[in-house]
Formats: C-alpha cells, sequence, structure tokens
C-alpha cells in the first residue's frame, strides 16, 4: 500500500482532470474508486448575468485550512488520497475553478468524502470572490445553501446572513 497523497495547489494556471486522476492513483493499487469533482465559472449568479470572476485568497493560510479539511474528511472516512486544486485570479464563464478527486477502495467513500470536501471547501476556505455583472463589479457573499449544506455533515458555519 502506497502513502495517501495529500496535495493542495492555489494556481493560476488550469488543469488537466486526466492528468490529476492519473497521478493521484499512481503506484496505489488499492485504489478502487475515485470520485472527482470540478467545479466551472458560470456565466450568471442571483439572476445577474457575470462577463468575469476574480478570485483571491491569502497563500499559506489557504493551503493550512484545506489541509484541516482534508485531515477531517480522513478522520471521518476510509479514503486513501486527496487532489485540491483551486484556481485564483481572473476567470472567465466556463472556466474550471476547482477540483476535489478523492480515492478509495470502495466508492461510497470516495463519494461521501468528496461531497464532504466540496462542502467545506465552499464555505469554510478562506477565497474571496468579486464578479463583474453589467452594473459593475460586486463581492460574493456566502449564501445561507452552503451553510445548510455543511450542516448536513453536522457541521455548523455563520458565513451567510
Amino acid at each position: 500500500m502506497s502513502v495517501p497523497v495529500h496535495r493542495i495547489t492555489i494556481q493560476t494556471d488550469d488543469f488537466d482532470l486526466g492528468a490529476e486522476v492519473a497521478a493521484l492513483r499512481a503506484g496505489d493499487t488499492g485504489v478502487g474508486a475515485v470520485c472527482a469533482f470540478v467545479g466551472t465559472v458560470r456565466d450568471h449568479s442571483e439572476g445577474a448575468a457575470v462577463a468575469a470572476l476574480e478570485l483571491e485568497h491569502y497563500p499559506g493560510m489557504t493551503e493550512r485550512a484545506i489541509e484541516a479539511m482534508i485531515e477531517e474528511a480522513r478522520r471521518r472516512f476510509d479514503i486513501r488520497g486527496v487532489r485540491v486544486i483551486h484556481r485564483v485570479g481572473p476567470l472567465q464563464p466556463q472556466d474550471q475553478i476547482v477540483l476535489v478527486a478523492v480515492t478509495s477502495a470502495h466508492r461510497g467513500q470516495a463519494f461521501q468524502a468528496c461531497e464532504f470536501l466540496m462542502d467545506y471547501l465552499k464555505t469554510q476556505a478562506p477565497f474571496w470572490k468579486k464578479e463583474q455583472t453589467p452594473s459593475g463589479a460586486r463581492w460574493v457573499d456566502a449564501r445561507v445553501s452552503d451553510d445548510a449544506a455543511l450542516a448536513r455533515w453536522g457541521i455548523e458555519a455563520r458565513n451567510a446572513g
């Protein structure tokens, strides 16, 4: 059995899903399942057209927060490896923005851990998003629905108002 992979990257460049999954699986013959979520930039938000999205973060702090999320997922689920990529900087509609990939021996654990990590990432990772809309730029506030998704896992978040 190989050592579980924990890899977190915050980057401006796009990523290749196939290459990332292959790297995550490499050398681990115990992997029976891979679950991957890729999020993309939408062209609308809260009833407004979105021409572009810009993401900011605090280097170091963001990676530490995501590492803590991965450790919580490892505590809750029987997973073997995790890969998280989150893009920052200016992005356009349909650009890939986030990848969460999880390996495990069985699909159920991979599905659950992937969903848990996305719910956690959406509410707890220190990223700031600014949308460019026809009426100007606006910062994106946390959503009640995101906090509710995290609450399913027994974690209370108070991000949305």
